[in-house]
C-alpha cells in the first residue's frame, strides 16, 4: 500500500465480497418475511398492514443503531460490516414490501420512485464530495451517504425482485436467472471494457440485491407459488450460518484509496 494511501471503513472489493453480499442479500429476504410474514403474519394484510410496518420500525431501529456503531468505529471491522448490511437488507425487505402491497404503490410504482432515491442520493454524494467510489468511505459524512445509498439500493432490489417474479410471470428462478446474467454481463464488462469502475460497482451492488431477494423467495415460499416451501426461520438460519462462514473463511481486508486525491465517477 502507497505511503499517501488511507483506508477505507469498507471491505475491498474481491471476489469474496460479492459472494457475501449476495449471502446478505438472501439472508435480509427471508429474515425480513420470516419476521413480516410468519411472526408478525396474522397482522400483515392488505386492510391491516401492522405487520409490515411493524417489521419496517424493528429493522430500521436495529439499521440506524448499527450505522452509528460503524460510523464511530476507528477501522473496519467485518461482522459489523456484515451485520450493518443484513440490517440494510432487512429494513429494505419490509419497507419495499409495505410499500408496495401495504400502501398500494405496487412493484412497479415501487421500482421507478426508488431508484429515483438511489440516483438522487448518489447525485448528492457526487456534489458534496466529487465522488462516489466506494474506496473514499473513510470519513462520517461520506459514511452517511455510502449507507443512505446501499438502503435506498436495497430496498429498490427488493421491489424489483418482486417485479421481476410476480409481474413479468417469469417466476423466482427465471428472474433469479435474468439478475445472474446481468450481473455475469457487468463482470464481463469490467474485465473486457474501460468503462467506470465505479459505475459497474453500483449497478453491480444493486442488482445483486434483487438476485438474493428472488433466491430467498424460491426457498420460502410455498410450492404452489414455485418455491421450495422452507420454513422462512429455517431458511434463515441456515444462510445466516453459511455466511457466517464466509466471514470467517474468506479473507477480509479494508478498502484504500490515495489520500488528497478524489476518485473519477
Amino acid at each position: 500500500m502507497s505511503k499517501d494511501a488511507v483506508l477505507s471503513k469498507v471491505p475491498a472489493v474481491t471476489l469474496g465480497f460479492w459472494i457475501i453480499k449476495i449471502l446478505a442479500t438472501t439472508l435480509g429476504e427471508t429474515g425480513g418475511d420470516a419476521v413480516t410474514m410468519s411472526w408478525l403474519g396474522e397482522t400483515t394484510t392488505h386492510a391491516n398492514p401492522n405487520g409490515y410496518l411493524i417489521g419496517t420500525a424493528i429493522f430500521f431501529s436495529l439499521l440506524i443503531a448499527f450505522v452509528a456503531i460503524q460510523i464511530i468505529a476507528r477501522k473496519f471491522h467485518p461482522f459489523l460490516y456484515w451485520a450493518t448490511i443484513v440490517a440494510s437488507t432487512t429494513a429494505g425487505t419490509t419497507l419495499a414490501d409495505f410499500a408496495d402491497r401495504s400502501l398500494g404503490i405496487g412493484y412497479t410504482g415501487g421500482s421507478s420512485v426508488l431508484l429515483a432515491c438511489v440516483l438522487l442520493s448518489l447525485a448528492l454524494w457526487y456534489w458534496a464530495e466529487g465522488t462516489v467510489s466506494v474506496t473514499s468511505v473513510n470519513k462520517p459524512r461520506v459514511e452517511a451517504f455510502y449507507w443512505l445509498t446501499i438502503t435506498f439500493s436495497q430496498t429498490l432490489g427488493t421491489a424489483l425482485g418482486d417485479w421481476m417474479a410476480d409481474t413479468s410471470g417469469l417466476g423466482y428462478l427465471g428472474a433469479a436467472s435474468v439478475f445472474g446474467a446481468g450481473l455475469a454481463l457487468l463482470a464481463l464488462a469490467y474485465f473486457a471494457t474501460s468503462l467506470s469502475r465505479v459505475a459497474l460497482f453500483w449497478a453491480a451492488f444493486i442488482l445483486t440485491r434483487p438476485l438474493g431477494a428472488t433466491v430467498g423467495d424460491f426457498f420460502d415460499k410455498p410450492f404452489a407459488q414455485g418455491g421450495l416451501n422452507v420454513s422462512r426461520p429455517v431458511a434463515t438460519a441456515i444462510i445466516a450460518v453459511v455466511m457466517v462462514g464466509c466471514i470467517v473463511l474468506i479473507p477480509q481486508r479494508a478498502g484504500s484509496h490515495p489520500e488528497n486525491v478524489s476518485s473519477s465517477p
